[in-house]
């Protein structure tokens, strides 16, 4: 049967996709273009026909994974009648490491490779700030519908979210450091003290 040619685009979502899921199973360090290739059954000329670079590749994946995870994020928040609250506690689930984890086991292998690479690093870093500015944005909501209370919106997601991150990190890399049920009580218990009201009913997590 003659292959069915495929749009650029289409290709290249299925190399990305791909190759985070080798990244995911072994690593960035032993990301290789060829294994890329096999595991789609095409050439490696392929691969690198759509990304120059082993490099450009790793960088566009983790891209790839942000832009998706927060066109999820968008369909999510975007529920119609929902409190900054609700969208809040949303938007943290989200960012958190829910379900299998496979995205945290990704930025904790891209927060180690971008160590020693300048380039990846300054696109995590450019990623991980669009998700604090959508905390940030959520809480300066809340704020000015006088549901939460605090004069520092930024300065408290950025808290939150560090908080999470030190969590997530414990979690995904040590299974049994922390229950999901510890993490998701002290993140309450954050909630609570950062935004200065009772968040309990509003954004528990069921």
């Amino acid at each position: 049967m003659a292959r069915v040619k495929k749009g650029a685009e289409v290709r290249r979502a299925e190399i990305l996709a791909s190759t985070l899921e080798l990244i995911g199973e072994r690593g960035i360090d032993a990301l290789r273009g060829v294994d890329v290739a096999q595991r789609l059954d095409i050439s490696p000329a392929l691969v690198f026909y759509h990304f120059d670079s082993l490099e450009n590749l790793a960088v566009s994946a983790f891209r790839y994974a942000t832009e998706r995870d927060l066109a999820k994020l968008d369909e999510l928040l975007d529920a119609p009648g929902s409190s900054p609250g609700e969208r809040l506690r949303t938007a943290l689930r989200e960012y958190g490491p829910t379900g299998s984890g496979a995205s945290w086991r990704l930025w904790i292998e891209g927060w180690s490779a971008g160590l020693r690479n300048p380039a990846l690093r300054a696109v995590l870093h450019a990623l991980d700030q669009r998700w604090r500015n959508v905390v940030t944005d959520l809480i300066a909501e809340g704020v000015a519908r006088g549901e939460f209370h605090t004069g520092d919106p930024r300065g408290a997601a950025w808290r939150l979210t560090a908080l999470i991150d030190g969590l997530a990190v414990q979690r995904i890399a040590f299974d049994d450091a922390i229950s999901p049920a510890d993490l998701e009580r002290w993140v309450e218990t954050a909630l609570r003290s950062e935004l200065g009201t009772e968040l309990g009913t509003e954004l528990g997590t069921g």
